[in-house]
């Protein structure tokens, strides 16, 4: 009967992971809970990914400590199965998800080998020595993986010269109907790659994504990614994902020193 319980109890967490959804665990005891930093899912303006995972306690276990570390490496293992279904969903661009990229052997290798590198934000004890855990993946981390594989879609030349009279870009791409994706581009007029993926410095990959998305152009002008001095431009155009910029903004972008488009400090506002 002893070994029928724990097999009941270790279902849950089991079938969560096979469905890439969060198990139901019990109420936590008040004493024993963290609060988590945000809600499972993407969040386009910070830039991360996240994902909870719970875990149900190993009944075999000696003691109630064994019982817990047991719950927590099932835990983990939700944790990471939600992070990729969550990842899946993602676009990359307008016309392609990770998920199609997942179809190659090789990439889908990276991006697995990429969400196992996510940090636990939160963890929550149950008086049944359960365990529920938050983790949390930067986005720069899962694009990295995914541009490595794919490469730069054109090398973008950067403006080193002048003064730095800027700190950041911010787009205004309100009206347009555009939705976030990883690996966003700004063009000219004329189609030509002004800022994208292939922008940003060997140093910055891995540490930033291509650019923040906000819903309020007054929040992304105070965003700390964009820094006290951000270039405001205007996109009046998309095509897919690619934002095309206002003639006189993308003369402006092309003419400014414009070194911080390297390092990915972008934001571009939706509505």
């Amino acid at each position: 009967m002893r070994h029928s319980l724990w097999g009941m109890l270790l279902a849950v967490p089991l079938t969560a992971l096979g469905q890439g959804k969060e198990a139901k665990a019990p109420k936590p005891t008040a004493a024993a809970v963290k609060t988590a930093p945000g809600a499972p899912g993407v969040n386009w303006e910070g830039q991360v990914l996240r994902a909870t995972g719970a875990g149900a306690p190993d009944l075999k276990a000696s003691n109630p400590g064994q019982a817990r570390l047991g719950a927590e490496r099932t835990a983990r293992l939700v944790a990471t199965q939600n992070l990729l279904e969550q990842a899946r969903r993602l676009h990359i661009r307008a016309d392609r998800t990770v998920g199609d990229a997942l179809a190659q052997d090789d990439v889908r290798k990276r991006v697995e080998g990429a969400i196992g590198g996510y940090k636990v934000v939160a963890r929550r004890f149950f008086s049944d020595s359960g365990v529920e855990i938050d983790v949390e993946l930067p986005l720069a981390a899962l694009s990295a993986s995914l541009f490595s594989a794919a490469g730069p879609d054109a090398v973008i030349a950067i403006n080193g010269a002048g003064a730095k009279k800027y700190t950041g870009l911010v787009v205004d791409a309100r009206g347009l109907g555009v939705q976030p994706v990883l690996s966003p581009r700004l063009l000219d007029g004329s189609g030509k790659a002004l800022y994208g993926e292939a922008a940003l410095s060997q140093e910055r990959r891995g540490a930033t994504g291509v650019a923040a998305w906000f819903q309020s152009l007054d929040a992304a002008k105070k965003a700390a990614l964009v820094g006290d001095k951000p270039l405001v431009v205007k996109a009046t155009g998309s095509q897919g994902s690619d934002l095309v910029l206002a003639s006189e903004d993308a003369k402006a972008l092309v003419e400014a020193n414009t070194r911080f488009l390297a390092e990915g400090r972008v934001v571009i506002v939706t509505q």
